[in-house]
């Protein structure tokens, strides 16, 4: 299986979603526990919640494997992204409530990571690298939105109900002061929801890597609370209800986006 679904688009944008991945290889799943084979730490319905972003001419790339098999926003070396905290690895081996991802073994040796790196990650990331260059060559600047999903309530990473929206820009390195203020100020004008700017979650590998505002690329990393959207326990079923409030509000974070020239 290829390691993403993508598409290009017609505006200086593109989203990236490497999370909503659900595919394990038969081989690696047999080593697997039962906890891990449901595959809870899923960015569930992702790509769903967000297909109107096409619709606004904004390219996408889905990943299609689990991040069990390899975490597309871990850096490809294994360093810890979020020091002093909780953090999984490159190739996870405990799940989110801290259930063991393998059985018996005790997870890949480092040839195997090497090869999962080389199979999927480094994949999907050059795809990435090339588009936002296409993107810029095109418009004279370009633009990440990385968009996320995570239960609400995970002791292992933060303390009571996770805010709602959740945007990361490295703590300001990623995409100019100008754009994440007016993403945040369309995140805080929906008042039945919470909103935090460089919280708990900075923005991941992906944001940080790619986002280089001197450079003219913009990148900005939005995890939101599944709550909003989905039932939040297996079997992870969509919520229209629910989905339908949350999603005008991310379809103006990327209107948004698309209004913002850099400069102004």
């Amino acid at each position: 299986m290829e390691p993403y679904r993508f598409s290009s688009g017609s505006t200086p944008l593109l989203l990236s979603a490497p999370h909503v991945g659900t595919h394990i290889p038969p081989e690696l799943a047999r080593g697997m526990t039962d906890a891990a084979r449901k595959i809870p730490d899923t960015d569930w319905n992702i790509d769903r919640l967000y297909d109107f972003a096409r619709d606004l001419g904004a390219g996408t790339i889905f990943a299609t494997h689990s991040r069990y098999v390899i975490d597309l926003n871990r850096p490809a070396d294994g360093s810890i992204l979020y020091p002093g905290a909780s953090n999984t690895e490159l190739c996870p081996l405990s799940t989110f409530e801290q259930e063991p991802v393998y059985t018996a073994q005790a997870g890949p040796d480092r040839a195997e990571i090497d090869r999962r790196v080389a199979a999927v990650w480094r994949p999907y990331h050059a795809k990435i690298g090339a588009e936002l260059a296409r993107l810029k060559a095109r418009f004279g600047y370009a633009l990440l939105f990385d968009a996320h999903s995570i239960k609400s309530v995970l002791p292992r990473f933060f303390d009571g109900k996770l805010t709602d929206f959740n945007l990361g820009t490295g703590n300001g390195t990623s995409c100019a002061e100008s754009l994440i203020a007016r993403l945040a100020a369309v995140c805080r004008a929906a008042a039945a929801y919470t909103t935090a700017v460089n919280g708990r979650f900075k923005g991941g590998h992906i944001t940080r890597q790619f986002g280089r505002p001197a450079d003219g690329i913009h990148a900005v990393q939005l995890e939101l609370a599944q709550s909003t959207y989905m039932d939040e326990e297996h079997p992870f079923t969509y919520r229209d209800e629910l989905a339908q409030q949350v999603r005008p509000t991310l379809r103006r974070l990327l209107e948004e986006m698309l209004a913002w020239r850099p400069g102004k």
